[in-house]
């Protein structure tokens, strides 16, 4: 059987790298001594800045740019990064993007590009990242959630519903490859001091969580960077939910 050693400084690829969630994650990452693919789709200058970051704090990374929505440019990205580091141990699915308005205003190309960027997008990076975990019997995958996954939220149908969906891939993908020893979890975060809260009216939904303030995108990473731990080895198909108590 293949397995990865202790010492081998591990590849990880983090989709949607480039601010919040998946900038603090990437960090925790490279801060822990594995090499991190930090994707981004259009917004160049802002993943150079948290690559730049990396590096100023001894870590160690590199930039991919490709468009998780688009299977063919996630395939060819996967396909490089194998050809280069031979290959992936750790996956986070993190790019996603929310359109929030209510179901009747939904125009169908607000419901397409959320649940292609947040759901498909899983199928479209997941499936060759998988294969090739499965050929070396090790891995680590974990789904960026959301709260409103889980509970629901008005005026998110298309964004509830893409999560809900990421939830359910993740419990399904984490019986197939359970055996060979790859975990497949998700993080569910509730309201994140992120961009994805912007527009929002904060001053009620602060008061509606029980914690009485929003999480930081560092405490969403430290969770993260436990999954991709071996000492999670036993955790595979939950759904962690880092949301103050609000649901």
């Amino acid at each position: 059987m293949t397995t990865t050693s202790a010492d081998t400084i591990e590849t990880a690829l983090v989709t949607g790298a480039s601010r919040g969630i998946g900038r603090a994650i990437s960090k925790d990452l490279a801060g822990s001594g594995r090499f991190v693919y930090l994707n981004y789709h259009s917004n160049k200058e802002a993943a150079q800045q948290t690559l730049d970051h990396i590096k100023e704090q001894g870590g160690n990374g590199a930039l991919i740019q490709f468009d998780v929505t688009d299977r063919q440019a996630a395939e060819d990205a996967v396909k490089k990064i194998i050809s280069e580091k031979g290959t992936i141990e750790i996956l986070v699915n993190n790019a996603g993007i929310r359109e929030d308005r209510l179901m009747v205003r939904m125009k169908e190309e607000n419901w397409q590009r959320v649940l292609d960027t947040n759901l498909s997008s899983f199928f479209n990076v997941s499936r060759l990242v998988v294969k090739n975990m499965l050929s070396r019997q090790y891995g680590r995958i974990i789904n960026i959630a959301s709260a409103s996954g889980q509970v629901g939220q008005a005026g998110q149908v298309n964004y509830s519903a893409s999560k809900a969906g990421l939830i359910g891939a993740t419990m399904a993908l984490a019986k197939e490859i359970a055996k060979r020893n790859i975990t497949v979890n998700a993080v569910s975060p509730g309201f994140i001091e992120t961009e994805m809260v912007e527009g929002i009216s904060l001053e009620k939904i602060t008061q509606a969580i029980p914690a009485g303030r929003l999480g930081k995108p560092e405490e969403v990473a430290a969770t993260v960077l436990f999954l991709c731990s071996r000492q999670a080895a036993y955790i595979t198909g939950q759904v962690i939910g880092i949301n103050g108590g609000i649901c």
